[in-house]
This record gives structure tokens, sequence and C-alpha cells, in this order.
């Protein structure tokens, strides 16, 4: 039989990777930014969700976020006196660390700090997160799924059955109790039932001004960064993109905290 000219080798070293160019293009970026706007601020994201962060961005028109790794950030601020772009820059490259965000504004301090302390977005959690409170679901009828869905609840842990073309729980299952470690399975679990377990939220790390005065707002965030995300920060937004592709959230505007 002959060989189908669709069965071809590909080899994987034929990929582009995001290489010096994608490197430089930022911190020429950031650079820019530096050069454009008033003030600078360094924030830390909880639970973040691309969707979330486009949505802050319809907000802030006027200002500029921008997402990289750690150490090309610290490349384009200055790690020391002699190599930081603009007066005090340096100082505050040791606050690069977990999940950060670059925020660009000519708008005030205060404006700033009073946003990010009032707004906040309720989510899903994702399988990793720990549960915030107890979840029992009771046993009967569960009318809000359709009878296509009964096998899946049965794949995902539930012991359910179809009675006269019904859904129903055959008896009462505990989803998950708090400070338990959710499961791929269990985080599917709550977003079926609607139970948001999760928080996106940006809180402010550290403030700097185009004169090179600069504030530490929040450095005790530091221990909670390394445990809520990588380390080394995004590569960029497409990455992010990838990571909110496992359990995409359902689009919820911003809410003042009550």
């Amino acid at each position: 039989m002959p060989k189908s000219k669709r069965d071809r080798a590909v080899s994987l070293t034929a990929t582009k990777k995001k290489g010096l160019e994608f490197k430089q293009n930022l911190i020429s970026e950031i650079r820019e930014c530096l050069d454009t706007y008033d003030n600078f601020f360094i924030v830390s994201m909880f639970n973040q969700r691309n969707l979330f962060l486009k949505e802050l961005r319809q907000e802030w028109t006027d200002s500029k976020f921008l997402f990289g790794k750690n150490k090309v950030i610290a490349l384009a601020l200055g790690r020391d006196p002699e190599s930081e772009y603009k007066d005090n820059l340096n100082k505050i490259t040791p606050y690069l660390i977990g999940n950060i965000g670059l925020l660009f504004t000519n708008k005030t301090k205060e404006e700033v700090l009073s946003y990010f302390e009032s707004h906040e977005c309720p989510d899903y959690a994702r399988s990793g997160n720990i549960a915030t409170e107890d979840v029992t679901i009771q046993a009967g009828p569960l009318a809000q799924f359709q009878h296509t869905m009964e096998p899946q609840l049965r794949k995902l842990g539930m012991h359910t059955s179809l009675k006269k073309g019904i859904v129903t729980l055959d008896s009462d299952f505990v989803l998950c109790k708090k400070g338990d470690k959710l499961t791929p399975e269990q985080a599917r679990l709550l977003k079926l039932f609607e139970h948001m377990q999760a928080v996106f939220k940006i809180n402010v790390k550290v403030y700097w001004n185009k004169s090179g005065d600069y504030e530490i707002i929040d450095s005790t965030l530091e221990a909670e960064d390394n445990e809520n995300g990588d380390s080394q920060g995004y590569e960029s937004e497409q990455e992010m993109e990838q990571s909110d592709d496992e359990d995409k959230p359902i689009k919820k505007k911003l809410k003042n905290r009550k």
C-alpha cells in the first residue's frame, strides 16, 4: 500500500520560540511607558483570569497594563544604580516576585489604591485552590441538569441515576470541606453547582513616579505570591490565556466589595 502523503514526520525543532527579539521588545515597551506615564505600579494578582484583565483595560483606557517574565522586567528597570533606567528603579526590582503585573498611569496614587481596595470579582475555584467553605449536595432530584449530564456526574464521583428521565442524587454527597485542596473533579463540580470559592483581586505592591520617589505599599505579599503562582511570572498575556483555557470562568463584571 502506498504511503499516505499526510503521514509525514514533523520535527519539533522547527517550531519557533519567543527569544531575544521578544524580550527586547518587552524591555523597549516598558521603558517607553516609563517615559510616557507619570506613575508606575507593581501589582500582584490573585486568581488571575485574562477575561477580567480585559475588563480592567476597558475601564482603564488611559492607562497601560503590561505582563512578562520577572527577570526580563528587572532588566528593563535595572538591577543596580548603574543599570537602572530611571532614578531609584533598582530599589523596587526586589519586589518582582510571583504573579505580578505592571500598571502605568497618570492617575494619582490615591486613585489607584482606592480603586483596587474596593474592587474584586468572585469566580470559580480551580484545581489546587483551597476550599473556603463546606459544600454538601443533598440527595434528591437534580432538576437543573439534563439527562445527558448524568454519566458525567457519575464520572465526577457522584452517586447518581436516572429516575423517570430526571437526574437524581441517590445519597447526600460531600463535595468538599473547608481547607481541602481541590481536585480537578471537585473544581468542576463546584462550577456545575454554581458555588464560587475564589476571588480575582489585584493588590498594589509598589509605587514609583517620574520624580524618582517610590513607596513599598505592601511587602507582605511575597510569601502569598509564591503560594499562588509561578515565581517567575508569566512570559506574556498569551501564556495567561492558555492557563485560562483549562477552566474558563463565567463572565462577571467587577463589583464593589460589600
